[in-house]
């Protein structure tokens, strides 16, 4: 347990950092996505878009915009994809296959990032930036929209199921918050050691003769947005276990950082945007729990599990960076899996069968602790819904949620948001482990082995992109699975979100009345988290225990 010091001191840096950024950015969302004006580069973007910033949307345009905007977005990236050859800056890089070009654009428009080929052998310059870098952005932008939109129909009395502008509220994620804090990143990570170039592969002699190349490339722009984002897909293979990305032990504290930082932010923002500060409080304090139990599971799964000496002895190094140590990389992998960015400092095929199954549980629980940009929020008020609905069934009161009555056709989406993941992850992995050609892709059989699977599809279904290792899943089989599990389970979620955020916009705000529950005091923290980790949680307890539970206790 030597480099346990260090990590809890950068824990403590990274906790009083969040405390004392967090409110400040979720103040600055919340002024962003209610304020009427308009910046200049602003207008420009709505003319070239040709749509009416000033538009309020009823809840089908808004989706019908998200989808439309998003499917252009993965036609785009295709072409991109299948055309590289003709590039600028291709470094000589030939076309991706069609079914790894469809992989990849779904991955990145989805804001999952799933990569299953190696950036720095397989794409150049040109669609590295102009390509996968724009839709970190836009794709993050996206979820920030969305989840807008439900703050919105919750704040709203009586708004003819209207939730805004998707356009005005997709250029502002961009220019206001996505870019600006980009570019500050990028210009820390380069002070830390990051590459950023534009250069070609050198081919390089090291000191026994043999040949290395040396790969450059706009390596610290992509980071920035990457984690800020949470979209977790790397310039280099191994993401940010390479140096190039990840160079020491601080550019990993400030990547960690990054990819807290808007996800709590928003909670902070969403109590002002229905003016009730402590609200917001409620569900940044829920997605902290969940996010600390994570990280001090993991990090006691990794230093200190029973049974496994080397793990005792504090040198369970195996597919972990001696920069990071242990306790460094659990506290990457709990952040990574519960927040849908999917970087990585370490391989997690590496992980211990218990560590394993924490990561994978973090996703599998929505990525809720504290979740992806926007995602995180919805994921976590929808969850809040159905706590205030299952509390309102126990004392025989009709439930509210901040002055909404939640009827049957609110309960019903909610239901159905609760279940389409579960639905798609559980369906996929059926699919995958009863093929011949996705059995074929593992690396090794057993529990460890259906564990590759399960991860794999756990994270395409649920957006995060991480890699569990030992899968081989660039073939056909598995590029065309794993895409349509996170197109779906990218934009159906999505549009449940949108449909409850029309039903409550078209609500009058009620006061509250007496006997109901009220949303922002502890005990309505402690029945939420208890809700994620059971509610949600059980839905996997099958699954789980064909992979890592079995593979733990063998």
């Amino acid at each position: 347990m030597s480099d346990l010091a260090p990590a809890l001191g950068q824990l403590a840096v990274l906790v009083v950092a969040l405390a004392v950024s967090v409110p400040f950015l979720g103040r600055y969302l919340a002024h962003v996505y209610t304020s009427p004006k308009h910046l200049r580069v602003e207008r420009a973007a709505y003319r070239v878009l040709r749509v009416d910033p000033d538009a309020d949307q009823h809840w089908r345009s808004y989706a019908m915009s998200v989808l439309g905007f998003s499917m252009v977005g993965v036609l785009v990236l295709y072409a991109f994809g299948r055309l590289q050859q003709h590039l600028p800056l291709s470094l000589g890089f030939g076309p991706l296959t069609p079914d790894g070009s469809w992989n990849t654009a779904v991955s990145f428009v989805t804001n999952t990032n799933w990569q299953w080929y190696s950036g720095e052998a397989a794409l150049g310059h040109l669609m590295q930036m102009s390509g996968l870098t724009v839709q970190n952005f836009v794709s993050a932008a996206v979820g920030m929209a969305v989840a807008a939109a439900f703050a919105r129909g919750l704040a709203r009395s009586g708004g003819h199921a209207r939730v805004g502008s998707f356009f005005t509220d997709l250029v502002r994620g961009v220019v206001r918050v996505l870019l600006p804090i980009s570019v500050l990143g990028a210009a820390v990570l380069i002070l830390l050691g990051v590459v950023q170039n534009l250069a070609s592969n050198a081919d390089l002699t090291t000191l026994d003769g043999a040949t290395q190349v040396l790969t450059g490339g706009p390596v610290a722009s992509q980071e920035a947005i990457k984690q800020l984002g949470t979209n977790g897909g790397g310039f280099y293979n191994v993401n940010a276990a390479h140096p190039f990305e990840n160079p020491t032990a601080l550019s990993n504290l400030v990547s960690i950082y990054l990819m807290l930082l808007i996800p709590f932010a928003t909670a902070w923002s969403f109590g002002l945007i229905v003016k009730d500060r402590r609200q917001g409080l409620a569900v940044l304090s829920v997605m902290a729990t969940l996010l600390t139990i994570g990280v001090g599971l993991l990090t006691w799964a990794e230093m200190a599990a029973p049974g496994t000496a080397p793990q005792l002895a504090g040198a369970a190094m195996e597919g972990k960076e001696a920069r990071f140590g242990e306790a460094g990389s659990a506290l990457f992998a709990a952040v990574t899996t519960g927040t849908s960015t999917g970087a990585v400092n370490s391989m997690h095929d590496s992980l211990t069968a218990p560590g394993g199954g924490v990561a994978l549980f973090g996703m599998m629980l929505g990525e809720i602790s504290p979740g992806g940009v926007g995602s995180g929020l919805y994921g976590m008020l929808m969850l809040a819904i159905l706590t205030v609905f299952l509390c309102g069934l126990m004392v025989g009161r009709t439930p509210e949620y901040l002055g909404k009555k939640i009827s049957q056709r609110e309960i019903v989406l909610v239901a159905a948001y609760v279940l389409t993941t579960p639905i798609l992850l559980l369906a996929g992995i059926a699919v995958a482990v009863t093929a011949s050609d996705g059995v074929a892709g593992l690396q090794e059989s057993g529990p460890h082995g259906f564990t590759e699977a399960l991860y794999a599809v756990a994270s395409a279904a649920n957006n995060n992109g991480s890699s569990f290792g030992g899968l081989t899943s660039g073939t056909p089989f598995w590029n065309t699975l794993l895409g349509l599990l996170m197109l779906f389970g990218r934009f159906l979620p999505m549009l449940i979100v949108l449909a409850l955020a029309g039903r409550f916009s078209a609500q009058q705000r009620l006061p509250q009345s007496a006997g109901t529950l009220p949303t922002h005091r502890p005990l309505f923290v402690v029945l939420l988290t208890g809700v994620a980790l059971v509610v949600v949680g059980l839905n996997y307890v099958p699954v789980l225990t064909l992979g890592p539970i079995v593979e733990s206790l063998s």
